[in-house]
């Protein structure tokens, strides 16, 4: 192979000389990564001496200047341009010399110092999201936090009592304990298979059971098992989930749940994930008559209702039993959105003519139209009717349209629904389309406890009737146990 392929520069008697200055491509190349290295090399050793920001100011910038002002004599002819690159230049050198200085001091501090400087980065973040209409959890108004009186460090002086209460704690510290054990995180334990399970009501949020346990632990002062709980709920429980939940659950357990614990115990971690929670609940109320969905993605923001549920209909059980946990959010966030919300509600029903004055279990949330014509005080209705008392009650009796509401149709259902069996025994039927089914569920028991509580508020004549009608619902559901002999069984095992 001649030479001269091997060695292209080489000069040949038949070709003029190349010039100083003629490259080919791959000469400029090299030449340009190796001017690009001296000047890394340069910079790096400038920037990680000693004095770097004084050699950078004494040397780069200020011969920069000295360019400049030479260029911007009396003569020149653009001096309003040299005075711009002056002023960019000065500009520059204060900002290196200042980014200089943050990271010689950043570089001296602990990591426990530059965590803090993290946190209030985001927090600086937060505020800003918040001035431009975000929300902000962690800046919540100020709230005076009183202790409910009485809620612990009380013994009952009765030995049979404080016997029954002892082992009803030793009850809750096995179930406690086993489900920390086998199903610690996830939303219930599955006794049998002693293995964890999350019920796609709550999507992909874990800890149901841990937050639904947090007011009992207080309670009964079981202040590790509380601590623990705190702890979980703190670093673990997450609201950031592309899943869909029903409003409804969520709203009772975890809400609920977070309200209640930091009701009891004044710990700002509850307040601020029950308010980050409820802000993702909101998107629910986004309906023509702003009756919630059942179902909602906290992602998306999309809802939509059960498909068995008559049409698409929402149910009154769900979309009714939000109102004291709003409330309660709107007094702790400052946000009015929360109570306004659930109020329109009692706006819409009000608006409503009610068959026999009574609440169907379905209404369409598109339409603001009843559904099936089915009325229960069990299953698909009974909290509504829960939640209308206690609204009234947790007011300090100042609500009075919950109160009228109640009562009105603890009426319509006496009237309409109680009957009595031919053994003497009241209950409380179900009502289709003007039809009774009689028949009473497992969950209109709780009627009986309603009743109870509501009876001192009724007028005075009331008052001692319906008391005795919350005893025989008691009696009647205690008497489906009783002659259920498996039931009845189990029962008198356990409380023994």
């Amino acid at each position: 192979m001649p030479v001269a392929t091997l060695l292209p520069f080489t000069a040949t008697p038949n070709r003029k000389s190349a010039s100083p200055t003629s490259f080919r491509l791959t000469e400029k190349f090299i030449l340009l990564l190796v001017f690009s290295a001296f000047i890394t090399l340069c910079f790096g050793a400038i920037f990680f001496l000693p004095d770097s920001s004084k050699l950078l100011s004494g040397v780069f910038f200020h011969s920069s200047a000295v360019e400049t002002n030479t260029r911007t004599g009396p003569d020149s002819s653009d001096s309003g341009s040299a005075g711009n690159d002056e002023r960019v230049l000065a500009k520059i050198r204060k900002d290196h010399e200042k980014a200089l200085i943050e990271a010689k001091d950043t570089l001296q501090k602990r990591p426990d110092e530059i965590k803090q400087d993290i946190i209030n980065a985001k927090e600086k973040v937060a505020k800003e999201s918040v001035g431009q209409g975000g929300k902000d959890v962690n800046n919540l108004p100020f709230v005076e936090y009183q202790r409910p009186p009485g809620t612990t460090g009380h013994e009952p002086l009765d030995p049979e009592t404080r016997e029954r209460r002892a082992k009803v704690k030793e009850m809750m510290k096995h179930a406690w304990d086993s489900y920390r054990r086998y199903a610690w995180g996830s939303n219930e334990l599955r006794p049998v298979s002693k293995q964890g399970h999350s019920s796609n009501l709550f999507g992909s949020i874990k800890g149901a059971t841990i937050v639904d346990a947090l007011d009992t632990l207080y309670i009964m002062e079981m202040f590790e098992e509380f601590d623990a709980a705190t702890d979980w709920v703190e670093k673990n429980l997450d609201f950031n989930v592309n899943a869909e939940v029903s409003v409804f659950e969520v709203n009772i357990r975890f809400v609920g749940g977070l309200l209640s614990a930091y009701y009891l115990s004044g710990k700002e971690v509850f307040r601020r994930k029950a308010v980050e929670l409820g802000e993702k609940l909101l998107p629910a109320f986004k309906t023509p008559t702003g009756i919630p969905w059942a179902l909602l993605n906290l992602k998306s923001g999309i809802g939509r209702n059960w498909p068995w549920a008559s049409g698409g209909s929402s149910i009154l059980a769900e979309y009714g039993t939000l109102h004291l946990e709003f409330m309660h959010l709107s007094k702790l966030s400052g946000n009015p959105d929360f109570a306004q919300k659930v109020m329109n509600i009692r706006k819409v029903l009000n608006r409503l003519d009610k068959p026999q004055g009574l609440y169907p279990n379905y209404l369409n949330p598109n339409s603001g139209q009843w559904g099936q014509h089915h009325v229960s005080v069990g299953g698909l209705g009974d909290s509504f009717y829960e939640y209308l008392l206690k609204a009234w009650l947790m007011s300090d009796k100042t609500d009075e349209e919950g109160k009228k509401m109640y009562y009105e149709a603890l009426q319509a259902i006496e009237t309409n629904l109680m009957r009595k069996s031919s053994s003497g025994l009241t209950y409380i039927a179900e009502w289709k389309g003007g039809l009774l089914e009689h028949k009473m569920g497992h969950l209109t028991c709780f009627a009986g406890g309603m009743i109870a509580l509501g009876a001192d508020g009724a007028p005075s004549d009331k008052t001692g009737h319906q008391m005795e009608q919350a005893a025989e619902i008691a009696r009647t559901c205690h008497e489906s146990y009783a002659r259920t002999a498996l039931l009845y069984c189990l029962f008198k095992k356990r409380i023994k």
